[in-house]
C-alpha cells in the first residue's frame, strides 16, 4: 500500500487501494452505477463550461429541496473545502471528538490552530459532558465515520452553547432512512453535506455547509473564487429534486440491507464489531488481520490513524451480498493467517 501522506490524519481510504486488483471495501462510495439522469446532468454541464461557474442559482435549489433560505446554503468543492473554510477562522479553543473524520481535524492544525482531542470510549456515544466547557468550536460526526455510530439528535443540540459553533459532518446522513438525526438548519449548528459518497461521485467534489446567515456569508467570503465548478453545480441543481430524494431513500434502504448482511457475516465469523447506521461497519478483527486480508486481495480501512483506535481495528464498506459472500471467504482466511 502506498502512502504518499505523511500525516496519519490524511490518511484516507482512496490510499488503500492505489495498488490496482484489490477488492475495494475500503471506500465508502456507493457502488452502483450512477442514475442515468445524473450522468446526463454531468454531461450537460460540459456544455457550459466556456464562462465561469456561479452556484446562486444551485444554492437556492438546495435550499428548497430541505425548506431553507438560500442565505443559510454555501457550496463547497467538497465537504473538505467547508473544514478548510471553518478552520481558516479564529477559535480560540476547537475541540474535536473522535473517533470521526479525521479531515476537520487536520485542517484545524494547517491552519495553525491547537486542537483538543475529545476520545470517546467504547460503544462511542457521544457525551456532551466530555466536551471542554471553554470549546469555541466542537467538530462532531453524524453518523460518525469510521464508528458508524448514529449520535441522538438532542445530544447533538445539547452540545451548543453561547459563543459556541457546532460542527456536524453529516456526510453519511443520507444513508439514514428518513434523516431523523439531521440537526440541519438548526440555529447554531453548521453541517456539512457531501453529495459524493451517495452518488458515486467523489471525483467531481461537490458538498455544502448550511449554518446561520451571518456564518454562511463569512465562509462566503473566505472562499476561493470559483472554487465550485460548472459541473458540481450541475451536480448539486439535480439532486436538489424530488427524483433525486426518492432515489436516494431507496439507495439508503439497499445499503441498510447489505450493511444486515455484512454484520451477520461478521457475527458469523466471531468478528467483533459496533452495530453500524451506515455504509460502512468499524470491526475488530484483531492485530494483523487488516493486513492479512490485503495480502489475500481485499483492501479494507486501517483504523490505527483514527484517533482513539488501534491496529486491532479496521473499517469495512458496505457492499451487495455477492461481494460481501466474498468477503466472507477472504476474511476468513486472514483469520487463521493472522491469528493461527
Amino acid at each position: 500500500m502506498r502512502d504518499s501522506h505523511p500525516d496519519p490524519l490524511r490518511h484516507h481510504g482512496d490510499a488503500e487501494v492505489r495498488d490496482a486488483g484489490l477488492l475495494d471495501l475500503a471506500v465508502n462510495v456507493h457502488p452502483e452505477p450512477r442514475p442515468d439522469w445524473l450522468d446526463a446532468a454531468l454531461r450537460a454541464s460540459l456544455d457550459d463550461v466556456g464562462a465561469y461557474p456561479d452556484p446562486t442559482a444551485a444554492e437556492a435549489a438546495v435550499a428548497a429541496h430541505h425548506g431553507l433560505d438560500p442565505a443559510q446554503v454555501l457550496l463547497t468543492a467538497g465537504a473538505a473545502e467547508a473544514f478548510s473554510l471553518v478552520a481558516r477562522q479564529a477559535w480560540r479553543e476547537p475541540a474535536v471528538v473522535h473517533p470521526q473524520f479525521t479531515e476537520p481535524h487536520a485542517a484545524l492544525e494547517q491552519a495553525g490552530h491547537a486542537v483538543t482531542t475529545v476520545v470517546l470510549p467504547r460503544p462511542f456515544l457521544l457525551d456532551p459532558a466530555a466536551v471542554p466547557a471553554g470549546a469555541d468550536l466542537v467538530v462532531v460526526g453524524n453518523p460518525t465515520n469510521p464508528t458508524g455510530v448514529l449520535h441522538p439528535r438532542e445530544a447533538v443540540l445539547s452540545l451548543r452553547a453561547p459563543g459556541r459553533l457546532v460542527l456536524v459532518d453529516e456526510a453519511f446522513m443520507e444513508t439514514v432512512p428518513g434523516e431523523a438525526a439531521s440537526v440541519l438548519g438548526e440555529p447554531g449548528v453548521l453541517v456539512t453535506r457531501s453529495l459524493t459518497k451517495h452518488w458515486t461521485i467523489p471525483g467531481v467534489r461537490i458538498g455544502y455547509a448550511v449554518g446561520d446567515p451571518d456564518l454562511v456569508a463569512q465562509l462566503r467570503r473566505a472562499q476561493v473564487p470559483w472554487s465550485v465548478s460548472t459541473t458540481a453545480i450541475a451536480a448539486a441543481t439535480v439532486l436538489a429534486t424530488e427524483r433525486a430524494r426518492t432515489e436516494s431513500t431507496a439507495r439508503a434502504e439497499r445499503v441498510a440491507r447489505w450493511r444486515d448482511h455484512l454484520e451477520a457475516v461478521l457475527t458469523d465469523l466471531g468478528v467483533d464489531h459496533l452495530p453500524s447506521a451506515t455504509s460502512f461497519v468499524l470491526a475488530r478483527p484483531g492485530a494483523g488481520v487488516h493486513a492479512a486480508l490485503r495480502a489475500r486481495g481485499v483492501a479494507a480501512r486501517r483504523a490505527d490513524t483514527f484517533p482513539g483506535l488501534d491496529g486491532s481495528w479496521m473499517r469495512v464498506a458496505v457492499r451487495p451480498p455477492a461481494t460481501t459472500g466474498l468477503l466472507a471467504d477472504l476474511l476468513s482466511r486472514a483469520l487463521r493467517d493472522a491469528l493461527g
